[in-house]
């Protein structure tokens, strides 16, 4: 679909749509790194969240989204590379990732030693969008490495080789999860240069439009007991009698890809949301939940078609 469809289609403003399309038309892409604009598998709904984040970006600034499990954070910031037409680099941070890794680092190919570059240094020399995924749960020395990235200097220093001045049409886009284990408070010098997204919970109209595009060939009603089932999950989690871990959006999407692809319903739901659970009790009241909403025994005659 065309960026300027993906955008009507979410009820951004026209204001956002035309800047959008100028900013796609003014910021080339090299012929070697045009295979790395996504073309997202889902689109985010929630207009609000979608004229923010535009604002944003198409104001020079970087982004951070923040906020709970299945909330869309990682949707959305393929869907924000694709409607502005840029290529996309993802750096997924865990403890190990460090400096070197982030912006590049010497290695021998044999013959000689040179520059391998990192994801950083790719996305800032060539305009992209750098999605920093996780990323409180990074080192603070590691992220460090970023902040004349990210702030007013615009410039990465490799030791030893070259300074580079980031490309004006780069953007970075991180996201964090509050509460998972192994995170950490970003510390106020990396923060100070984000403009940050509280992201929401799926709106129940949104999530019914999402499952909707993916499988429009499921039946209404049917449909519906899905999206019933994610809010039922998720009250529960909020009034902590199961853990998130249930709360999952892309598992509720890939048991009705199983349900699509031969398997009954209680098997897929089982594999893809109550299964995720490792405790028996809370196995066994994330099951009550799914049979109190999805028989077990729908097939796929019964969930698709007229």
């Amino acid at each position: 679909m065309d960026p300027n469809e993906v955008l009507k289609k979410v009820g951004v403003s026209e204001q956002l749509i035309r800047e959008a399309e100028s900013f796609r038309a003014s910021a080339s892409v090299e012929e070697e790194y045009k295979d790395r604009i996504p073309v997202p598998e889902y689109t985010y709904y929630g207009t609000e969240v979608w004229n923010r984040a535009l604002a944003a970006l198409l104001a020079g600034e970087n982004l951070l989204l923040a906020g709970p499990k299945a909330t869309g954070k990682n949707v959305l910031a393929e869907n924000l590379a694709y409607v502005l037409g840029r290529p996309e680099w993802d750096v997924s941070f865990h403890i190990n990732v460090d400096a070197a890794y982030l912006i590049g680092t010497d290695t021998y190919d044999g013959n000689k030693v040179s520059f391998r570059p990192g994801p950083v240094y790719q996305c800032a020399k060539h305009g992209g969008f750098g999605v920093l995924d996780e990323i409180n749960m990074a080192k603070n020395e590691a992220l460090a490495v970023l902040h004349a990235t990210l702030d007013f200097r615009h410039i990465i220093d490799v030791p030893g080789y070259e300074k580079i001045n980031v490309d004006p049409s780069c953007r970075f886009i991180g996201t964090m999860n509050y509460g998972y284990a192994g995170t950490r408070d970003l510390n106020e010098a990396l923060c100070s240069r984000f403009a940050v997204l509280d992201m929401p919970v799926i709106a129940k109209d949104d999530l019914t439009k999402l499952i909707t595009d993916k499988f429009p060939d499921m039946k209404p009603q049917i449909r519906d007991q899905f999206v019933a089932l994610f809010y039922d999950l998720q009250k529960k989690a909020e009034h902590a009698d199961i853990s998130e871990r249930s709360v999952d959006l892309r598992g509720l999407l890939d048991s009705i890809r199983l349900v699509k692809h031969g398997l009954k319903s209680g098997e897929a739901l089982d594999m893809c949301i109550a299964n995720k659970s490792f405790d028996p009790y809370e196995r066994s009241l994330v099951q009550d939940a799914i049979h109190a909403r999805i028989p077990a025994d729908l097939d796929n005659r019964t969930v698709f078609g007229n």
